[in-house]
């Protein structure tokens, strides 16, 4: 169980082997019941949380947002990924984190959704370099001890990279991320992986470690990546949606059989059920996981829209068994490494 106490592991980033492989914040993927699938299945170095709104943890709203900052400790190191532009609000939400017992707080710098970056946030930060120092100066005296790091773009509209990274590395940050696409490009272009040799320059010298992002499809590129470009770590997105292996060198999701990763998509659910039962977050999250669980297998269509009409697990262990059309055992596993959100909200008053 998570929040009864303070990290133990300050500045663990430095302690990571090269290249570190991390697990990417991902909205709506990568929440507490995914990351608990992927730490049994491939525990990568470093574990970021799903983004969360600093002015929400600061708003009467807050109650919504208290399950997306559950965790539990075999995730460590787990670091919390807020976003925002308002100091105050940053501060405020970076102490919170810290007393949540946090590894580490990283600040979005990067969301490309068009209404965070009209408000200034995500990626509208490369436009303010001013506010976006001011922000990291207030996460910084809220998050104490623990490291503060960003995760950003290579530009706003144009690739810009050594003037923003210049500007990021004056504020002395533990690591910086860099999702190697500017925010115009989304996700629509291949990302820029032959540039990041004009940012590595500048990082020599310095104790803040790069990290790089975008496209990689698997635990031997990221490897690979790593060597070619001289970056200190690779963060992994959506390779792995569908894919809890991916950071196990042993284990090769197309190797699996159908049913061994079916067991796993229902694990997932069941986990799912368990942590958010108590909570606002629906079931319907778990049909984007189901539809990646499946894809490539046999008949996936169908098996598809047999899932998409699911609204428990239950359900999708019926669908599955289905499915199969053969003898098919699955038993819920025991589940007792949980969060209390009366704990949790007892931290947040």
């Amino acid at each position: 169980m998570c929040g009864a106490n303070i990290s133990n592991n300050r500045n663990f980033y430095q302690k990571l082997p090269k290249p570190a492989l991390v697990l990417a914040p991902l909205e709506q993927v990568t929440d507490a019941a995914f990351r608990y699938i992927i730490n049994k299945y491939g525990k990568p170095h470093v574990i970021y949380t799903e983004f969360t709104s600093a002015d929400g943890l600061c708003s009467p709203g807050l109650e919504r947002l208290i399950p997306d900052l559950r965790y539990t400790e075999a995730e460590r190191p787990i670091v919390a990924q807020i976003f925002g532009r308002r100091p105050e609000t940053m501060r405020h939400a970076a102490s919170i984190c810290r007393k949540l017992g946090f590894d580490g707080v990283d600040i979005n710098m990067g969301c490309p959704e068009k209404n965070v970056c009209k408000t200034g946030a995500g990626a509208g930060m490369i436009n303010n370099p001013a506010l976006a120092k001011e922000c990291i100066a207030a996460v910084k005296e809220g998050a104490g001890d623990l490291p503060v790091s960003v995760k950003t773009r290579i530009g706003f509209t144009d690739i810009t990279m050594e003037e923003w990274v210049e500007h990021l590395l004056e504020t002395d940050l533990q690591v910086i991320t860099l999702h190697l696409r500017t925010r115009k490009e989304m996700s629509k272009v291949p990302a820029h992986w032959d540039k990041v040799h004009h940012v590595v320059e500048q990082f020599k010298g310095t104790e803040t470690l790069l990290y790089g992002n975008g496209d990689v499809e698997s635990l031997q590129q990221a490897n690979q990546l790593a060597e070619e470009t001289g970056v200190d770590g690779i963060m992994c997105g959506r390779a792995i949606f569908g894919n809890p292996w991916f950071f196990n060198p042993d284990v090769c999701r197309e190797e699996l059989t159908v049913t061994e990763r079916l067991h796993v998509m229902l694990e997932h659910a069941y986990v799912f059920e368990h942590f958010f039962a108590d909570t606002r977050k629906h079931f319907l999250v778990m049909r984007s996981h189901f539809h990646a669980y499946v894809s490539g297998m046999p008949k996936a269509k169908e098996m598809r829209i047999k899932l998409t009409l699911c609204s428990s697990a239950d359900e999708a262990h019926e669908a599955v068994k289905e499915y199969l059309e053969t003898p098919f055992v699955f038993n819920p596993p025991p589940l007792h490494d949980s969060v209390n959100l009366d704990e949790l909200r007892q931290i947040f008053a």
